[in-house]
């Protein structure tokens, strides 16, 4: 598989993010992201922006999860078995026969070609930046406070 080139700390932030937005809100992951150091946003498909109620409740989810410092695993299954319990179609074409799953603990698992922390307690604290609505794309900003 060919890494991407993110931040550790943000990307696992972003599979936990991914997560609480999937069961609450969009019913799916991030179809589209862009993850950086200092800041990173996930797009969702949804049909509105979200309320102040929302975010904080995004937040407070995201943040609680980080609390718990659950370990982060990896482990690989063939691309035949991974096609019967995951999308495939975010993975780039040379992701290959042999898929990488991660596991944020018992709360979120997915594949995934990326760099992650060993546990959640590295990530630091969530802090949802601002979130904006256009024509059926809701956009998700978000940095972190990390750890000292």
């Amino acid at each position: 598989m060919n890494p991407k080139n993110y931040d550790p700390q943000m990307h696992t932030a972003e599979h936990i993010l991914n997560s609480v937005m999937s069961k609450n809100y969009t019913g799916a992951r991030s179809f589209s992201n862009h993850i950086e150091k200092k800041k990173s946003k996930c797009d969702y498909h949804f049909d509105r922006n979200l309320t102040d109620e929302e975010t904080e409740n995004i937040t407070k989810s995201v943040n609680e999860v980080i609390k718990k410092e659950l370990d982060i695993t990896e482990s690989y299954i063939p691309r035949s078995e991974a096609e019967k319990h995951f999308s495939l179609s975010n993975l780039p074409d040379e992701a290959g026969e042999e898929l990488r799953i991660i596991k944020v603990g018992d709360f979120d698992t997915c594949l995934c070609s990326g760099p992650h922390v060993n546990n959640t307690r590295e990530i630091g604290e969530f802090v949802f930046g601002s979130s904006s609505f256009e024509e059926g794309v809701l956009r998700i900003r978000f940095n972190l406070k990390r750890p000292d």
